[in-house]
């Protein structure tokens, strides 16, 4: 099959993973983005990729087919159909590598939309894209908010030996292997990631977890994810509330959810649904100056954790509390030995333009 275009250009949002309490499950996309053109070669004899590299990771990434979006380019092509040519990739790299922004996913899931889009005109299938990319991964925590954006839960669905899929009733068939689900996350939220000018490879932040976990920290944790997504939309929460008591009656819920009132919720369950006894306290070691500012924020009252396998931390907010969040960490960041990229969150996910 031979490609429906010359040229695509995919934009494909960082992400933060965990979020304290969801290890390996949940992530979020933020709105900070690599992008990255796909361009075919003019010679038909010339079947190799010529990469090009902008901003992060131009001085230490490969230029060649072991460039993890070529390797997965090249894969993806082969899955959906297309043969090997050669192509010029420019890529334009704003997420931090090896901080855990989700660069990897980020390589990974542009590579595969870059691949669908070179395969069949229209819209693309964010589901395939999704499943390839986490079966490539081997998790899906990252991957999942980089296709889909905004929130979601991730899980691996296990089924018995020669058993495909489960039926469900009056659904369609729930077949093994990831799935997720997307929430929607209150346009208020906000996230501050500070950035460290030290790395730390998801490998090595993998080795210090122990084998087994306490009972009680298990149930400690699966109490705190159950509240990340109302966390991250209070709104819906009070609407839900407000409507149950009918305290809307005479206003609607605006007038029964004060924003003092609303913020103070969401403020509150985001501090409480980041916290963790999974994994964050084994790694503290491998991190102290990302654990410090960790446990500076949160004396502070501020929801923040350890943004996937760090050392980025990541601090969400409802409101504008930019200001403040800043001048907790302002000795660090006058340092120069941290930066701090005050964030929306993305809500969209990869997009890719043909032509």
């Amino acid at each position: 099959m031979n490609p429906v275009t010359r040229r695509v250009h995919v934009r494909v949002p960082a992400t933060s993973a965990n979020l304290g309490s969801g290890f390996d499950t949940v992530g979020l996309a933020l709105d900070y983005h690599d992008e990255l053109t796909f361009t075919l070669s003019d010679d038909p004899a010339d079947t190799d990729a010529h990469v090009n590299i902008e901003g992060e990771g131009a001085q230490t990434l490969p230029r060649d087919e072991t460039h993890l979006v070529v390797s997965t380019f090249r894969r993806a092509c082969r899955t959906f159909g297309l043969g090997r040519f050669g192509f010029t990739l420019e890529a334009h790299n704003r997420i931090p590598q090896a901080r855990g922004m989700g660069s990897s996913a980020e390589a990974i899931v542009a590579g595969i939309a870059a691949a669908a889009a070179f395969a069949q005109e229209g819209e693309f299938n964010r589901s395939a894209i999704f499943d390839l990319a986490a079966t490539i991964e081997g998790h899906p925590d990252n991957v999942a908010p980089a296709v889909f954006g905004g929130l979601t839960v991730s899980w691996d669905f296990s089924t018995a030996e020669g058993v495909g899929s489960v039926p469900i009733p009056g659904g369609e068939p729930l077949h093994g292997g990831f799935h997720t689900v997307n929430y929607p996350v209150d346009p208020a939220i906000t996230a501050a990631v500070f950035v460290p000018d030290y790395e730390l490879s998801t490998e090595k932040a993998r080795q210090a977890l122990p084998a087994t976990l306490p009972y009680r920290d298990a149930v400690y944790n699966v109490s705190r994810v159950g509240l990340l997504p109302a966390a991250m939309n209070p709104g819906a929460l009070a609407a839900a509330t407000t409507a149950s008591d009918g305290s809307d009656a005479d206003g609607g819920i605006a007038a029964a959810v004060a924003p003092s009132a609303l913020a103070a919720t969401a403020n509150t369950l985001l501090y409480t649904a980041t916290q963790d006894k999974l994994h964050q306290p084994y790694r503290a070691a491998l991190m102290e100056p990302s654990w410090n500012l960790i446990e500076r924020f949160r004396s502070h009252g501020y929801a923040a954790a350890v943004s996937g396998a760090g050392p980025c931390v990541l601090v969400l907010h409802y409101g504008d509390a930019r200001e403040a969040i800043d001048a907790i960490a302002a000795e660090d960041l006058a340092s120069g030995h941290w930066r701090v990229l005050h964030l929306p969150i993305d809500t969209t996910g990869v997009t890719v333009e043909r032509g």
